[in-house]
C-alpha cells in the first residue's frame, strides 16, 4: 500500500482530482511546487483520513478551504501556504485535527477572526497565518496551547492590545506580529517569557515604555520600529548578552546611547535611527567586535564620530570562528537557517529603504549617521572598513578632506557625504572603488578637479556635485575657465600684443596713481634742490619761448 506520495516541483497543472477509496492508506503527501489551479477538492478529507503530513503550497488554487480536512483526526502538518485561498479557516478544522502541531496558511487571501471560540487545536507547535486579511484581536482560544513556540501573524489586519495571557505560555520562542494595528504597552508578562528568541512588533501603534525586564531574557532578535515608544534608552538592554538584532526605529525614544552597550558581544545589527536620541556616539560600540550594520541617522547626535570603529559581516565572523557561535551552544549553521527564514532587517542604502534577510543579510555591512549634528573631521580610520557597502555621512556639521584612505573602500555600493562643511579635493584614488554605484558631496566646500570620468565616476551627474562652486571638470564646468591662464610669449615676427586677458580697471587705476606719483617726486626734488629747482624754471622758460617762436614763425601769413 502507498503510504507516502512527493510530486514537489514537478510542473503538475490542472485541478486535484482524487479517486475515492483509492489511497485511504496514504499517510503523506507533498505536491508542493507546482501549478495547481482550481479548487481544493471538498472530499479532500474523507478520501485521504489517514494523512499525517499534507502540503500543498506554493501553487493557485482558489476558493475556500474545505472543512473534510476536520476529518483528518491523524493530521500533524498542514501547509497551504502561497495559494489564492479566501475565506476563513473552517470551525471543522479547529475542532477535528487533534493532532496537528504545525499549520500554515500564509500568503493567502484569508479573512475574518483567525478562530472562534469552538477550538481544540491545543497540540499546535508552530502557528503561520501571515500575509492574510484577518481581522479582530488575537485569539484567546490560544492561551490553552501550552506547546506553542512560534507564532507569525504578520501583515494582516489585527486589532486591539497585545494579551497579557500570552506572556503565560512559557514555551514561546518566536512572537511574529509586525504590520498589523495592535495597539497599547508591551505587557509587562512578556518578562515571564524565559525561551523567548524572537519578537517582532515592529509596525503597530504600540506605545508606552520599553519594559525593564528584556534584560533577563536570551532574545536574539528584538524588533520594535515603527511604533509610537517613549521613553529613555536605559540599560535594561545591556544585560541581554544574546542579542544579534536591536531595531527600536521610528519612534519617540530620547536619552543618550547608553554606555554599557559594549557588553552586548553578539550585537551585529542596530538600528536607533529616527527617535529623538541626543548625546554623543559612545566609544564603547568600538568594542562590539560583530557589529555589521548600525544606524543612528534621524537623531539628534553630536560630538565626533569615533575613530575606533569596526565593522564585519555576519558571514565573514562566523566563518572566521570555526563555524561555531557561542550563543547557548547554537551552530552556526543552524542558526543561518534562522537568519534565512527569519524576521528582515530594514537598512537604508542607495537612498532608499531595503529589507534585508537571511543569506543577503549575512553578508550586509553599513554605516548610516545621516542627520545628525555631528562636528570635526571623518577619522582616516574609516577607510580601513573594508567590508561595508554603505556609508553615509551627509546632513551633519563635519569638516576637514575628504580621507584618500577611503580608496580601501572596496566593496563599497553607496557613498553619501553631502550636506557637511568639507573642504579641499575630492581625492582622485575614489575612481577605484569599482562598485560604487551611489555617490554624492553635493553642497560643501569642495574645490580642485572633480576625479576622471572613468569606470564608476562616469555614471555620477551634475546633482552628485552641487553646492561646491570651487569644484570644476566634468560634469561641471570647465577647469579653464576658473584658472588663471597660461603665460603667452609674444612673437617678435608679429607686430601685435594680446591684451585679452588684461583687466582695465586696475590697468587705469594704477596709470592714475603712477602719474600722481611721478608728480609729487619732482615737486619734492625741486622743493629740496635749488640749483635743481632754478634750473627746471629756466628749462621750462626756454621750452615756453621756444614753443611761442615756432609757432608765430609757422602759422603765420605770408
Amino acid at each position: 500500500m502507498l503510504n507516502t506520495l512527493s510530486l514537489v516541483n514537478n510542473s503538475l497543472s490542472g485541478p486535484i482530482e482524487l479517486l475515492a477509496h483509492s489511497h485511504m492508506s496514504l499517510e503523506d503527501l507533498d505536491i508542493s511546487k507546482n501549478f495547481l489551479d482550481s479548487h481544493i477538492p471538498v472530499e479532500i478529507g474523507a478520501s485521504l483520513p489517514s494523512l499525517r503530513y499534507l502540503n500543498i503550497s506554493r501553487n493557485s488554487l482558489s476558493g475556500s478551504i474545505p472543512p473534510s480536512i476536520g476529518d483528518m483526526k491523524w493530521l500533524q502538518y498542514l501547509d497551504l501556504s502561497q495559494n489564492y485561498l479566501s475565506g476563513g479557516i473552517p470551525e471543522k478544522l479547529t475542532m477535528g485535527c487533534l493532532s496537528l502541531s504545525f499549520l500554515t496558511l500564509s500568503d493567502n487571501n484569508l479573512q475574518g477572526e483567525i478562530f472562534s471560540e469552538k477550538f481544540s487545536l491545543f497540540q499546535l507547535e508552530d502557528l503561520n497565518l501571515d500575509g492574510n486579511y484577518f481581522s479582530g484581536s488575537v485569539p484567546k482560544s490560544l492561551s490553552n496551547c501550552f506547546n506553542l513556540h512560534s507564532i507569525d501573524f504578520s501583515n494582516n489586519n489585527l486589532s486591539g492590545r497585545i494579551p497579557s495571557w500570552m506572556g503565560n505560555m512559557s514555551s514561546l520562542q518566536e512572537i511574529i506580529m509586525p504590520n498589523n494595528g495592535l495597539e497599547g504597552p508591551i505587557p509587562i508578562n512578556f518578562c515571564q517569557l524565559r525561551n523567548l528568541l524572537i519578537l517582532d512588533l515592529s509596525k503597530n501603534n504600540i506605545s508606552g515604555s520599553l519594559p525593564s525586564c528584556f534584560s533577563t531574557g536570551q532574545i536574539i532578535n528584538l524588533h520594535l520600529s515603527k511604533n509610537k515608544l517613549k521613553g529613555s534608552l536605559t540599560t535594561q538592554f545591556c544585560h541581554i548578552s544574546s542579542l544579534v538584532t536591536l531595531d527600536l526605529s521610528d519612534n519617540q525614544l530620547s536619552g543618550n546611547i547608553p554606555d554599557c552597550i559594549n557588553m552586548l558581544g553578539e550585537l551585529s545589527y542596530l538600528i536607533l535611527k529616527n527617535n529623538n536620541i541626543k548625546g554623543e556616539i559612545p566609544s564603547q560600540l568600538c568594542k562590539l567586535q560583530k557589529l555589521s550594520l548600525i544606524d543612528l541617522s534621524q537623531n539628534h547626535l553630536s560630538g565626533h564620530i569615533p575613530s575606533c570603529l569596526n565593522l564585519t559581516t555576519f558571514d565573514e565572523l562566523y566563518d572566521r570562528d570555526y563555524n561555531f557561535m557561542p550563543i547557548s551552544g547554537i551552530h552556526v549553521e543552524s542558526f543561518k537557517n534562522t537568519l534565512s527564514i527569519g524576521e528582515p532587517v530594514h537598512f537604508t542604502t542607495k537612498n532608499m529603504e531595503y529589507s534585508y534577510k537571511g543569506k543577503i543579510l549575512s553578508y550586509m555591512s553599513g554605516i548610516d549617521f545621516s542627520c545628525n549634528k555631528l562636528i570635526g573631521k571623518i577619522p582616516l580610520e574609516i577607510g580601513h572598513l573594508s567590508k561595508i557597502q554603505v556609508l553615509n555621512l551627509s546632513h551633519n556639521i563635519l569638516v576637514g578632506q575628504i580621507p584618500s584612505t577611503f580608496s580601501n573602500l572596496v566593496q563599497i555600493e553607496s557613498l553619501d557625504l553631502s550636506y557637511n562643511n568639507l573642504s579641499g579635493k575630492i581625492p582622485p584614488q575614489l575612481v577605484e572603488l569599482y562598485f560604487l554605484s551611489i555617490f554624492s558631496v553635493a553642497y560643501n566646500n569642495l574645490s580642485g578637479e572633480i576625479p576622471a570620468r572613468i569606470r564608476q565616476f562616469a555614471t555620477f551627474d551634475e546633482s552628485c556635485y552641487q553646492g561646491n562652486p570651487l569644484l570644476c571638470g566634468k560634469p561641471m564646468k570647465s577647469c579653464l575657465a576658473t584658472s588663471p591662464p597660461p603665460m603667452i610669449q609674444e612673437d617678435p615676427t608679429q607686430g601685435r600684443e594680446d591684451d585679452g586677458f588684461i583687466d582695465m580697471g586696475v590697468f587705469y587705476v594704477s596709470l592714475i596713481v603712477s602719474y600722481i606719483m611721478v608728480l609729487i617726486t619732482i615737486a619734492t626734488v625741486l622743493y629740496i634742490n635749488p640749483y635743481w629747482r632754478q634750473a627746471w624754471f629756466y628749462y621750462t622758460e626756454m621750452c615756453c619761448i621756444s614753443s611761442y617762436y615756432f609757432v608765430v614763425d609757422h602759422l603765420s601769413k605770408p
